[in-house]
């Protein structure tokens, strides 16, 4: 009887799996590669919400930050005021907030359902982040926020930074974008009249015109060549969920559908060294 069951089992699992029609490994479905970045926007989301990893990664970049700061405080000998750079969403604000949402809507980013987003001023200070920026003004030093939120964003935006007490110490501290997404020349108007001796960024082109628009070689080749500066000057914050590590891979082709992406980043995607 015991031996009657277990093929009777046997025989009910094999018929079950007969009714599940799976597509082959080399022929995914629209839907299936289309929930591969939308779901991914979800995955990284939910981690960068709740995992504790994430968070200790946000107090070790501004650990560092801290560290690196009191130390050109202490050997600086210049005319020019101490300031330090820093980029906004995912350096200090987090907005996988709005991620969730477009993604639950088997949507992906774009400009005006983020301009929604950032006129509620609600974005979240990351772990570590009010304590760090506020530090650097309580020691004198300059703190710009340069952005590329577009103009029309500001509001919204000094809203968010007033809501979490965020140092504004002047409304040309914070510098939105109203031309190009390069920062450097932002960057560099900040440096006529200030020295700075940190910034702090998501995507590696908050830091360097090296990293404008540039190929994945590139980008990589450019990291190697400034590898003296980071956790110095430069000072990474992570962001899994989107940035021009993506674009690069898409060569910027900012036309290609949450499908085509899926299909380009899963066939690119290494299962072996």
């Amino acid at each position: 009887m015991k031996n009657l069951k277990i093929i009777i089992g046997s025989v009910m699992l094999l018929g079950l799996g007969a009714c599940r029609t799976l597509p082959a490994s080399t022929e995914k479905t629209d839907a299936a590669y289309h929930n591969l970045i939308l779901d991914g926007k979800i995955y990284s989301a939910f981690y960068q919400q709740r995992a504790a990893e994430y968070e200790a990664l946000c107090l070790q970049a501004y650990n560092i930050a801290k560290l690196q700061l009191d130390n050109a405080i202490a050997r600086h000998q210049g005319e020019k005021p101490l300031a330090i750079v820093s980029d906004i969403d995912e350096t200090f604000l987090d907005n996988s907030y709005y991620a969730v949402e477009r993604a639950r809507q088997g949507k992906d980013y774009d400009q005006k359902t983020w301009n929604e987003w950032t006129a509620k001023g609600i974005a979240t200070p990351l772990t570590g982040a009010q304590e760090f920026y506020n530090y650097a003004a309580s020691r004198g030093v300059n703190v710009f926020y340069i952005t590329n939120r577009k103009t029309e964003e500001r509001n919204g935006t000094m809203k968010n930074l007033k809501k979490y007490g965020f140092p504004v110490q002047g409304e040309d501290h914070l510098i939105m974008r109203s031309a190009e997404s390069s920062k450097e020349n932002r960057r560099q108007e900040v440096s006529r009249n200030f020295d700075i001796v940190l910034l702090l960024g998501d995507n590696l082109a908050d830091f360097s015109k090296d990293f404008d628009h540039k190929t994945e070689a590139e980008r990589s080749a450019n990291v190697k060549s400034l590898k003296n500066e980071f956790g110095k000057k430069y000072i990474v914050l992570p962001n899994f969920g989107y940035g021009d590590w993506e674009s690069a891979f898409y060569n910027y082709n900012y036309k290609l559908t949450p499908k085509q992406k899926d299909s380009l980043m899963y066939n690119a995607a290494k299962a072996t060294p």
